[in-house]
């Protein structure tokens, strides 16, 4: 019984509760963002990085996940497991799916903190909406397409690794920032010529200390949970008990 232990409930609360630090990380970057603005722009930074959220993890279910993790065309993009293929019986089925919801809303988060105070509220969503519908899915699908079995992704048939996102969300995050921030311009009012730049003071230094406690501890889940199991050593509880139980 012992040779036969089922590890798969423990992976699948490992992988939860990965998630669930993860989600933390939101809360850190709204704190980052709202502390190091200007008070009069806090509340409109706080309310993207939560309407950011909820638009992420509904177009990320509806679509996003299944191109992503969907039977691969090619290499390219899937094509199954959309959110109406979606089965509540399959259990680790959907802890995956909210692990990579998690994923793919600090992948358009991560566009907040370089746009405060420069983008309008409306404009920054629809960006966000792209990101979990098209940008983030395309990526991930290349170098994580394999995940759920199956054919993986063109980029990882040649090699490519990529371990807790290093690149398919936070390089996909940078490269969406650095597009915006070139369109965008800088802030208004900062530089001027033969002038030294304007001082934008933050609005509360200790709400932003706080946030980046908040993003170091979900940082445990980002990179732990990315291992999607409960990694077993030689000396593992399971182990032990099945030398202390073997006939002499």
């Amino acid at each position: 019984m012992i040779d036969s232990f089922d590890t798969t409930l423990i992976d699948t609360l490992w992988v939860l509760w990965a998630a669930a630090l993860v989600f933390v990380m939101q809360a850190g970057f709204l704190c980052l963002e709202a502390g190091t603005t200007r008070t009069k722009n806090a509340i409109n930074v706080a309310m993207k990085n939560l309407a950011d959220f909820a638009i992420a993890v509904s177009v990320f279910w509806l679509a996003g996940f299944g191109m992503m993790f969907g039977a691969s065309q090619a290499g390219w993009l899937g094509s199954s497991l959309f959110g109406w293929q979606l089965e509540s019986t399959d259990t680790w089925l959907m802890t995956v799916f909210i692990f990579q919801a998690m994923f793919c809303a600090t992948a358009a988060t991560i566009v907040a903190g370089a746009v405060a105070e420069r983008m309008p509220f409306l404009g920054y969503l629809w960006t966000a909406f792209w990101i979990a519908l098209l940008i983030y899915p395309v990526f991930g699908h290349w170098a994580w397409g394999g995940l759920l079995g199956g054919a993986p992704g063109w980029l990882a048939s040649l090699g490519f690794i990529d371990f807790a996102g290093a690149t398919v969300v936070h390089s996909v995050g940078g490269w969406v920032a650095l597009a915006a921030v070139l369109v965008i311009g800088p802030r208004r009012g900062r530089f001027q010529v033969d002038k030294p730049p304007t001082a934008f003071p933050a609005g509360n230094l200790p709400l932003a200390m706080l946030g980046a406690l908040f993003m170091v501890l979900g940082w445990f889940g980002f990179n732990g949970g990315s291992t999607l199991a409960r990694k077993r050593s030689s000396y593992d509880v399971v182990d032990l008990l099945h030398v202390t139980q073997r006939p002499k």
